[in-house]
């Protein structure tokens, strides 16, 4: 799915009107798809009456183009016109067996009220893409209406936004007061950078685009860079699980990790890099972890890395260095802790890696195409740095120059703070930008965790993860997201398919922790770590 700001989007609907893709065309398109995703729903609607809150603008045409479609298949459709006059659409919609009720002659919105109560689905089609809040007037206080209404009813309907939640900005993600929260948002062709910003996310509930039919050569259309991960991206970025496989076909995934103060930490990530397809995950960890997190991880094998009163000690490099052969993935950093020796271990790791040459490579690790196992000339395979291991490489002289081929780097805005020498609340305000700037500056993948994690390649493209959720704001969530991006980097996935794919996959499965337990405050990192495999087995062709 792209994601626009409205003037890209204004844009591309001119560029496609002069093609011939007519802008009346274009609203016919948008209605039918709506109307096939009204009609999908019906299973889960008991009631097939759908209403209409209909504006002067080209989603309320959306919207009775849908209701027209809807009313000739048999639903029972209503269209409450708010600002709007009878036009051929209106009448198209009393051609087919719907009705139509004026704003204007609903004085105390008695009609509005029935008219809800007896609904099973509502369709927002009151303000498009270019309004701006504050909302006033007649249309302020329909939706004000509204918005009692759905409170006081006992079976409210299911409510439907189309294009966007009315009275949000779609660039900026302000909301009125006003705004009437749906549960799901149809929105037209891409979606709008603002709905995927606060406050206007919390009135967006889910997110489906309808295709308009803009040709995929339209030059405006294909310079967009920036994309919204959703399930079929990441089920095209997976590789393929061949029943002949054996454990070589999936990789080996390294993971140096854990200090004696954040033991659980090697744990999560090495079973997140299982639980993504990993063949083998390997622990490398101070060796007085092994006898704590052996018994809990018996499908791991173990690399006892020397220690100094718990933390990774200098001298554990070369140890490193000689179990890498087999390797085809190495993740570093969570729970390591920032003493200045693990930060050696950090220096001389990357400045040996580089010299050290690799003869060969186990059977099966290797595929130069998808990015798999270790760059010729030299030692290290493909790299994910994440918590920890990004704080002790700040303080690196020249590190991103170190980082062999293109690694994946995962901070929070905390550590993309010490990274970049930028307060965390400028990264915060220009989350995207930030990301992209420094994916292109030091030559690696970017993943800024936090609401909508961003994910930025060197080449410039971006994904942003359509969640937010308190569910993954929980100490240890990061080691899974990192143990995912490993796992998939083992298998031979490109670092930014495998940042993409696995950001997304840790964030539903932060929401199928949270459904699954009922609420947001009592899921532990462990539980996103077990919704993993649900996330992935409800994937399309899983």
């Amino acid at each position: 799915m792209k994601l626009v700001t409205v003037p890209e989007m204004v844009t591309i609907e001119m560029e496609a009107d002069a093609r011939g893709l007519t802008y009346a065309q274009m609203m016919e398109n948008a209605g039918t798809g709506l109307a096939e995703i009204i009609h999908d729903l019906q299973a889960h609607i008991d009631i097939r009456e759908v209403l209409g809150l209909v504006g002067p603008g080209n989603n309320g045409g959306d919207t009775l183009v849908a209701l027209s479609l809807l009313a000739a298949s048999g639903w029972r459709a209503r269209a409450y016109l708010v600002n709007r006059r009878q036009d051929a659409l209106v009448e198209r919609l009393q051609t087919a067996g719907g009705h139509a009720i004026q704003a204007v002659e609903d004085q105390d919105f008695a009609g509005l009220s029935s008219l809800m109560a007896s609904a099973g689905i509502m369709l927002d089609g009151l303000l498009g893409t270019g309004s701006r809040p504050p909302v006033r007037g007649v249309v302020a206080n329909v939706m004000s209406q509204a918005k009692r209404v759905l409170h006081g009813l006992d079976g409210p309907p299911y409510v439907i936004a189309v294009d966007c939640p009315s009275g949000v900005d779609c660039d900026t993600g302000e909301a009125s007061d006003d705004c009437i929260r749906a549960e799901l948002t149809v929105t037209m062709a891409a979606v709008k950078q603002g709905l995927l910003r606060m406050p206007a996310y919390k009135f967006v509930g889910d997110l489906r685009v309808v295709d308009i039919g803009l040709p995929a050569d339209l030059p405006s259309l294909e310079s967009i860079r920036m994309q919204v991960a959703d399930e079929e991206l990441v089920a095209g970025m997976l590789p393929s699980r061949p029943p002949d496989a054996h454990k070589g076909t999936f990789g080996t995934a390294m993971i140096a990790a854990g200090s004696v103060n954040y033991t659980g930490a090697a744990f999560l990530a090495g079973s997140a890099a299982y639980r993504a397809g990993a063949g083998l995950v390997t622990l490398a960890v101070p060796s007085l972890l092994h006898a704590v997190l052996a018994g809990r991880l018996p499908e791991a094998t173990w690399l006892l890395l020397p220690h100094e009163v718990g933390v990774i000690s200098r001298d554990a490099s070369d140890v490193l260095l000689r179990a890498l052969t087999g390797a085809s993935a190495l993740l570093v950093g969570p729970g390591l802790g920032t003493e200045d020796t693990t930060r050696e271990f950090i220096a001389r790791l990357l400045a040996r890696g580089r010299t050290v040459s690799k003869a060969t490579a186990p059977m099966g690790l290797i595929d130069a195409k998808a990015g798999r196992g270790i760059e010729s000339g030299e030692a290290l395979p493909g790299l994910v740095f994440d918590a920890d291991g990004l704080k002790l490489l700040a303080g690196i002289q020249d590190w991103p120059r170190l980082l062999p081929g293109t690694a994946v780097l995962t901070p929070h805005p905390g550590e993309m703070s010490v990274l970049t020498g930028i307060s965390k609340e400028d990264i915060q305000q220009q989350r995207a930008g930030i990301a992209a700037r420094f994916a292109k500056a030091w030559g690696h993948v970017v993943v800024l965790k936090g609401a909508f994690t961003v994910v930025a390649a060197p080449q410039g493209q971006i994904a942003i993860i359509p969640v937010a959720s308190a569910a993954l704001a929980r100490a240890g969530s990061g080691d899974v997201l990192a143990g995912i991006i490993v796992g998939l980097r083992a298998q031979g996935v490109a670092p930014y398919d495998a940042a993409v794919a696995g950001a997304w996959i840790h964030a539903e499965a932060g929401l199928y922790a949270a459904t699954r337990l009922g609420n947001t405050a009592s899921v532990l990192a462990g539980d996103i770590l077990e919704s993993v495999t649900e996330v992935i087995s409800d994937l399309p062709g899983s």
